[in-house]
């Protein structure tokens, strides 16, 4: 298994990669852990990885340009990605990951990890370039480095010869005793590596709302022209309209309760 993770912050992972069974596991040669600095894919004097969303809000947005160029150093033109690759966008926005996102994890040669930053990632990362956008849990943190450490390590303690005994990874919270009958799978812009099964945790909040940032025109991927329009009523309900699209494709679990609860929520009226 080959593990890459782009970060702006590259340092961060000489602890949590050197200890335990993710270090045995290196050692071993079952895992390979590249880390990679985003800001060695910028072509400015300031190696800028970030700018202004459109339509404004708080906050930068990590920009398109840096992530698709590290990830095609990587892997050549994100379309031609073979399919034992997962190219995964950690995101407060994205499908919670569980010890069974972590099986199907498990099953391929190559996991590439990006790790977001700031206010979030230009959307068109998790449309065209991401195979699957994962959070780990209903609360934010500062950067996706946390998140890409828990995952290789949750993801490493499944490969073969990487646990002392190897029943440890069967007989253990969360294990599963028969495979589902039928797996949900979940895409961003292309085929998602990841199979889902099982209930998850709920909540009541949407999801944020897609961010863009410059370029307005990246390979032919438009801003929604909306964020350019200026009127900040229209980009209040498109970004409302498009948080709501965003929930219902990577957590509807976290409408199920809120539909119960109010049936006529203006939300749900027409769903």
């Amino acid at each position: 298994m080959r593990f890459d993770i782009v970060t702006i912050f590259p340092g961060f992972f000489a602890g949590p990669l050197d200890y335990g069974i993710v270090r045995r596991a290196r050692e071993a040669r079952l895992v390979n852990i590249d880390v990679h600095d985003l800001r060695e894919y910028t072509h400015d004097r300031h190696r800028t990885v970030d700018d202004r969303p459109f339509g404004g809000g708080e906050g930068m947005v990590l920009k398109p340009e840096p992530l698709f160029e590290a990830v095609e150093s990587l892997v050549g033109p994100a379309p031609t990605a073979n399919a034992s690759t997962a190219i995964v966008l950690l995101s407060a926005s994205g499908r919670l990951f569980r010890q069974e996102t972590a099986r199907s994890l498990a099953q391929l040669d190559r996991i590439i990890l990006l790790c977001g930053r700031y206010e979030g990632v230009d959307e068109r990362v998790a449309e065209h370039l991401a195979t699957d956008e994962l959070s780990i849990g209903d609360f934010v943190l500062s950067g996706g480095e946390l998140a890409a450490a828990l995952l290789v390590d949750a993801v490493t303690r499944l490969i073969p010869g990487a646990l002392g005994n190897e029943d440890s990874s069967v007989h253990e919270s969360f294990s599963v005793a028969e495979p589902s009958e039928t797996p949900a799978s979940h895409t961003t812009g292309h085929d998602s590596r990841v199979t889902d099964h099982g209930p998850r945790i709920t909540n009541h909040v949407l999801l944020d709302c897609p961010h863009y940032t410059r370029p307005a025109d990246f390979r032919g991927w438009q801003v929604p022209e909306v964020l350019l329009s200026g009127n900040h009523e229209e980009i209040r309900l498109w970004r409302q309209k498009k948080a709501l699209e965003k929930t219902r494709r990577n957590r509807p679990d976290l409408l199920t309760e809120a539909a119960a609860r109010e049936p006529n929520h203006e939300m749900f009226r027409g769903s």
